[in-house]
This record gives structure tokens, sequence and C-alpha cells, in this order.
């Protein structure tokens, strides 16, 4: 870590300690039980599933990559031993070009995870806090208390929304405010009206984080737009779940590039050459986020309507997931829909008798209608 950079957290109240717990944050990740999606859903299972489970509880998108991403796949395999720069920069170009920035206001990263964590870093500390909704994501909270900085749960307001009001209000010093949209784990959308409130009254020197890793399951618009009027926003973007891409790794940071450099402080991240070429054919697909949109929503809103005829609580969702309540302790239901081999998502400490439940195909679906129609009664 660079001398100038350890002057600017100490400045913010980083110790040696937290300089230490900085490093491992930033090196070893993917080691720790906060890493990524995946990591959260496998140690709430505390089990391993039987292999042949319908496994709804990570958020993952069963289609998985595109064919023509496949094709690239295949074809920049070969070249594996090179690094590929050529096409990261056409991947960031096209990326940028899309969402209306410069590209300079594009960095590319090995999915969203990686940079969560440096903004966390960068933009938290014992001093700056870290303001989130909740129930929300877990990892960039886990994230700060890990290198020392306090985290504010603000509840979610009555229509599943993000409290943007409170959340400013939480705390003066914030450096984070972090909004996932739509929400994860509710897959229910906080409006541009409330991301403009949090923009115009956030503390001074804080920064807006807008995860949008689930924004191209919804019509509503990406909040880009604020990047490129140069606003304290970083928005960023994976290709874990529309694209199909969780395990193969692609994603970006959206900001101004002064916001940018402070993520690129700890050091240059690097996409696999398979996910970048994965990552530009899927953006090079024009009629790709709304075909798979479209198969989300129509299986969706058939599960929806099959649980409203079955008199099952749950909130409406715009995304690939959704919170079923249980009316008992979720982790019970959870063991009941494993023991059918469906494998649901986890409980949330603010909301322990709702369960997260992925959107599957359909004849995963069906087959969590079965079970759970057991389970539940």
């Amino acid at each position: 870590m660079k001398e100038s950079v350890r002057e600017e957290l100490s400045a913010r109240g980083h110790s040696r300690r937290s300089f230490g717990r900085a490093a491992a944050l930033l090196t070893a990740g993917a080691s720790l039980p906060f890493y990524n999606e995946f990591a959260l859903a496998q140690r709430a299972a505390r089990v391993e599933p039987p292999a042949d489970a319908v496994r709804i509880s990570s958020n993952e998108n069963p289609l998985g990559p595109s064919e023509k991403a496949l094709e690239a796949i295949y074809a920049v395999a070969k070249n594996g031993g090179r690094y590929g720069a050529a096409d990261t920069r056409a991947y960031v170009q096209l990326a940028s070009s899309l969402d209306g920035v410069k590209p300079n206001y594009v960095t590319p990263y090995a999915g969203s995870s990686d940079p969560l964590y440096r903004s966390t870093v960068a933009f938290t500390s014992p001093e700056r806090s870290f303001v989130m909704g909740d129930p929300g994501y877990e990892a960039g909270a886990r994230a700060a208390e890990f290198i020392g900085a306090k985290v504010h749960r603000v509840p979610l307001r009555k229509d599943f929304s993000h409290d943007v009001q409170a959340m400013v209000k939480a705390d003066p010093n914030a450096g984070i405010i972090y909004i996932c949209n739509p929400n994860n784990p509710t897959g229910t959308m906080t409006s541009r009206a409330d991301i403009e409130y949090v923009i115009a009254n956030k503390p001074k020197g804080s920064i807006l984080l807008l995860d949008e890793a689930y924004i191209h399951f919804s019509a509503d618009a990406p909040g880009t737009d604020y990047v490129a009027q140069d606003k304290d926003v970083i928005v960023l973007r994976t290709f874990s779940k529309l694209y199909g891409m969780a395990g193969i790794r692609a994603g970006l940071a959206i900001g101004r590039p002064d916001l940018l450099a402070k993520l690129n402080n700890f050091g240059a991240g690097m996409l696999p050459v398979t996910g970048t070429a994965a990552a530009l054919a899927s953006l090079q697909e024009k009629d790709l986020i709304e075909k798979r949109r479209g198969i989300n929503k129509n299986i969706r809103e058939d599960l929806f309507s099959w649980m409203h005829k079955k008199g099952y609580k749950f909130v409406p969702s715009e995304s690939c997931k959704f919170m079923l309540e249980t009316g008992r302790p979720g982790r019970e239901v959870w063991e009941g829909m494993m023991a059918k081999g469906v494998m649901i998502g986890r409980t949330w400490p603010a909301w322990p008798t709702h369960v997260r439940v992925s959107i599957g195909t359909q004849e995963e679906m069906n087959k969590f209608k079965a079970a759970i129609a057991t389970v539940m009664g």
C-alpha cells in the first residue's frame, strides 16, 4: 500500500490494525466468510446439498451464459496464455457507450464484489460509517465491520423501498450510503426520486454506492446518468445475474475518475480473458436483456399467481428472487425444503420468519411448488 494512501486512510481514522485488515480484505476476499452471494449462501446452509437438488438459493441464473458468450469463451480460451488487454479496452469502450459515460468513468473487475470491498476500504473507516437498508445485501457491511467501521442498518419502509430520509440522518459522518437496487433480498425498487434525495442530502464527503447487480431484471432506468452528471455516485454492475456468468466473473465500477482512482489505489485487479470475452459478447447481443428479463418475469409471475391462490404471503419482487413469509422460524422451512431436495435461500436477522427464494427454471419452480405445499401446508 502506497505511503500516500496510508496517510489518507490514517487521516480518516484507520489504525495500524485496520490497515492489516484492509489488506487482508483486498487480497484474500475469496477466502473470507463475507466474500460473495455464493459464500454467504453456503455459510448459511452449513450442509452440502444433494447433487440432484434444486438450487434456488444464491440468485444464480440457471440459463448460464448465452450461446454467443459461450462461443466467445471457446474462441478465446486457446489464448489464455495472454493477458488480453485489447479485449478489456473494447469491453470498457462498449460498456461506457451503452451507459452514456466516458470510458475513463468505467473500471472493469472480475465481478462486483471486488469494487464493493475497495469502495468500503476507500470511503469508510472507524470514523466514517457504512449505512444500508435492512434487510439488505450484507457483504459490504461485513467488510466495513471487518475494518473497524460502524454499520447503520436502517429498516426498509412498509413498501419495502429504502427509507432514504432515515438513511441520510443515520450518521452525519457516514462514508457510504449503500443502496442495492433492486434490493437483495427483497427484489424491490427504490425510486429515482429517493435516489436523488440521497445525492442531494447525503453527508459531505460521502458517496452513494449504488449496487445494480439486479438492475437488468427491472424495466426501471439505471443510475449511471448520475455518474454522467459527475455526482458523488459509484455504480456497481456484475454479469453474474441476468447474464448467467456467476462462475466466470466479470463486472464494472462506474463513477467519476477521481472516485475510481481511490479504488485503484489498492492495486490493479484483472479480468480473466474468458470473463472479458463473454461479457463483451453479451453486451453486443441487443435483445439479450429484454429476452431474459421476459423469461424471468413470466416464471416469477406464474409462481406469484400460484402463491396468491394458495394464500402464501410474500414480498412482490421485480427481480430474480423474493422473500417468502413462513410464519415460523425460516430455518425450519429451509430444513424442510432441503429434505425435499429443494435448496432455498437464507433468512435475515431483521426478518427471521422470511426466507429468500431465487427464481429458477419453470421446472425448478414447479418442484418448489410441490415441496413448499408439503412443508408449509
